[in-house]
Formats: structure tokens, C-alpha cells, sequence
């Protein structure tokens, strides 16, 4: 047994905000187990490593002794999550949404344990749901409150348009807690709104308002913007282990300790002495094999993580080039050496090209690229590398 001390603790690593702290102590002191939700809508087949700070939070509920809901938003995801937006989001299809979902379930499991899971699709309740039903949610809520969420504050004022369906996002998300019963609910901070409003309408239908956690959105490997696909700043939860290990590698020094926080399963002793080490002289680097390391073997196998870790070596500190690389054809030849790189997917935009080249860290064929006028003409097939670790093999037609 743990203490509720000792238990708080640990539910605090990495948070943002728990509303209400007191709340929450006052349920665990009653030693029961306590429902635990986190939504997730299938907006996008695969999960990156920003999904999963939320999924190792819940796991440690799990650890804990709770019970963990993993809750699927087939039915929110076809109105289309307004949170953060400057538009109207669009809204996925039914069939989006279930082939989404399947590869959900197949990826969380590398986190959570199934056992001790409980898969809920919204839809399962939200289906049943009348006219009738869904006007007298849309009730509990008025216009000024919605208006108070900082997304659609800004639309309203500068005349962006908002549809009425987005309104109904925050209840429907809040009515997902009242079904369910939670005790707590997770989100990311972006989603504090969303959550409290979850509060609101429990305590509208005579239950204990549940507890709100907030996680921080985990930064890309920019360490700027969040993690996001479209960013192309993603560590994705299916990446294979040497691009796992080559992104997480690439990181800052200052970035790696945030990733040992939120996505590291090592005790904070373990790692405020790696932080010591560090500070008395270690290579942060030989710390960043260990982070590397551990995201690899939870995802694939110690033995890839291993193989990761020796190819690296290989590869980057010895100057190696990999024996396996992107395969990219661009067509439209002949095209500018920084027009190819972003196409390539090796740089964001042309501009961010330019400003790799003048770093000098382009190559060709392994030859460093000087001059940024440089034309690829058709037929041409080149290996081009940005940095130490991203390579891609390159047909231009």
C-alpha cells in the first residue's frame, strides 16, 4: 500500500494543474479505486510522442491502483475539435473515425496494460441521443460562457465565423463525464475548458464534480512549437527504432530533461542524479542514450533499442552513412537545390534550406554544399543529408 502522500506525488510529476488538489486528496483518502478518463479523438491514424504524455499519466493511475477509462471520440471526432482553432475545424467521416480508432487501440496497449483498461467509444451514448436530448444539453450552457474560451473569444472579435456545431463540442465532451462517472479526468492544457465544463454539468445531475489534471503539451524536436505531425517535429509512436533514435538524439540538452519528465517511466531520483552528473562534467549525450534507449524498448524491443544505439554510434560519430534511407522522386526537374530539400521533406520551407546550407550542414553525396544556386537536372539520383541525421535518396525526374 502507498500512502495518499506518496501517491500525490506522483500524480503531480509533470502536471500543469489539478483542480481541485484538496478534492482529489479527499477521494483517494477514501481507498477506493477511482475512475480515471482521458478522451482522445481519432483525428489521425497514429500517435506521436506528445499523445503520450496524457497515455503515461494514465498509466500511472494504473500503477496506482485505478481504474482507467480510454476513451475513444468516435462521435465528438465527426464534429471536429474547435480547441485552438482559427477556423472551423472540419468535421472527420464515419469511416475516418473507425479506421482511426482500431489503430488507437493497437498503439495505447504499448503503454497501458489491457488488463486493466477500459475502451469506451462516445458514441455508444451520444448514438442514442434525440433532438430532444441534445437540445436540452445544449441548455445547460450559455453563449457568454462559450465565449469566454479564449479560441472563441478571438474568432468572435476579429469576425471569424463560428458554427453553431462547435458549441456542442465542450457539452458533449462534459456529458461524456457524467456517463462514464469519472472521478478525474486528464487533458492537455489546451483542453482545461473543455474539462471544467465536464465539472459543471456533473454537478448540474447531483454527482461529485470530477478532478480536472492538465498535462503540459509536449514540445517538438524544435523545442519550440508543440509536437505535431503537420510541424514535421514529431517523434511518431510507430517510428522505426533508428528514427526514434535518431530524432530523440537530436534534441537540445535543456529539451531532454522535459522528455525525461513526461515521457520516462525512471523514478525523479534517477533522474536529478543524472541531472548532478551532468552538472559535474558528464557528456550530456551518454545521458540522451539512456532516454533514447528506454522511449525505444517500450515501443519496439530492448534488442532494437540496443541495435539503435549501436547504429547511431556508427552512423553520426563515426560519419557513416546509413544503409537504409528515405526513397524520394521529385518530379518537375530541374530544381533548385533548396527547392529539392524542402520537397524532400529534409528541411521545413526553401528559406529554412538556405539557412542550412549557409550552416554548412548540407551534403551532397557527401560533399558540403557552398553554393545555394545550385540546379538538379532530370535523371539524376542523389543522396542528400541535413545535420547528422536525416538522409534521403533522391530521384529527380
Amino acid at each position: 500500500m502507498i500512502s495518499v502522500e506518496d501517491a500525490m506525488q506522483q500524480i503531480k510529476r509533470g502536471s500543469d494543474e489539478i483542480l481541485v488538489e484538496s478534492e482529489l486528496r479527499t477521494k483517494l483518502l477514501r481507498g477506493k479505486p477511482l475512475n480515471i478518463k482521458a478522451g482522445f479523438d481519432p483525428t489521425a491514424p497514429d500517435l506521436h510522442l506528445g499523445h503520450t504524455v496524457l497515455l503515461n499519466k494514465m498509466r500511472q493511475f494504473q500503477k496506482l491502483g485505478h481504474h482507467v477509462m480510454f476513451l475513444i471520440g468516435d462521435f465528438t471526432g465527426m464534429i471536429g475539435d474547435p480547441t485552438g482553432k482559427s477556423v472551423t475545424r472540419p468535421a472527420l467521416t464515419s469511416e475516418a473515425v473507425e479506421q482511426n480508432a482500431m489503430s488507437y487501440k493497437e498503439q495505447v496497449f504499448k503503454i497501458l496494460d489491457p488488463d486493466l483498461t477500459e475502451i469506451c467509444f462516445n458514441s455508444t451514448w451520444h448514438g442514442e441521443m434525440s433532438s430532444a436530448d441534445m437540445i436540452k444539453l445544449a441548455s445547460r450552457h450559455t453563449v457568454a460562457r462559450m465565449l469566454e474560451r479564449d479560441d472563441f473569444s478571438k474568432r468572435f472579435k476579429g469576425n471569424q465565423p463560428i458554427s453553431i456545431h462547435e458549441f456542442l463540442y465542450p457539452l458533449v465532451q462534459g456529458y461524456d463525464s457524467v456517463v462514464m462517472k469519472a472521478d478525474v479526468e486528464l487533458g492537455g492544457t489546451d483542453q482545461k475548458f473543455n474539462l471544467l465544463v465536464g465539472r459543471e454539468l456533473q454537478r448540474s445531475e447531483g454527482f461529485e464534480p470530477q478532478i480536472t489534471l492538465t498535462m503540459p503539451i509536449l514540445e517538438g524536436l524544435d523545442g519550440v512549437q508543440k509536437m505535431s505531425k503537420s510541424l514535421k517535429n514529431y517523434i511518431g509512436v510507430n517510428d522505426s527504432p533508428n528514427d526514434m533514435f535518431g530524432k530523440l538524439m537530436s534534441i537540445s540538452d535543456d529539451l531532454m530533461w522535459r522528455y525525461f519528465e513526461l515521457l520516462s517511466f525512471k523514478p525523479m531520483t534517477d533522474i536529478n542524479g543524472y541531472k548532478k552528473d551532468v552538472e559535474e562534467g558528464k557528456n550530456p549525450r551518454d545521458v540522451k542514450f539512456l532516454l533514447a534507449e528506454e522511449i525505444i524498448a517500450r515501443f519496439h524491443n530492448t534488442s532494437s533499442a540496443t541495435k539503435a544505439r549501436e547504429d547511431f554510434i556508427a552512423r553520426f560519430a563515426k560519419g557513416a552513412t546509413p544503409d537504409e534511407m528515405p526513397e524520394i522522386t521529385i518530379e518537375g526537374g530541374p530544381i533548385g537545390v533548396a527547392a529539392m530539400l524542402k520537397q524532400a521533406g529534409l528541411t521545413i520551407s526553401t528559406s529554412d534550406s538556405f539557412r542550412m546550407i549557409q550552416q554548412g550542414a548540407v551534403k551532397l553525396d557527401g560533399v558540403k554544399v557552398e553554393d545555394k544556386k545550385i540546379t538538379l537536372e532530370p535523371g539524376v539520383v542523389i543522396v542528400a543529408q541535413v545535420g547528422k541525421r536525416k538522409f534521403a535518396r533522391i530521384s529527380v525526374k
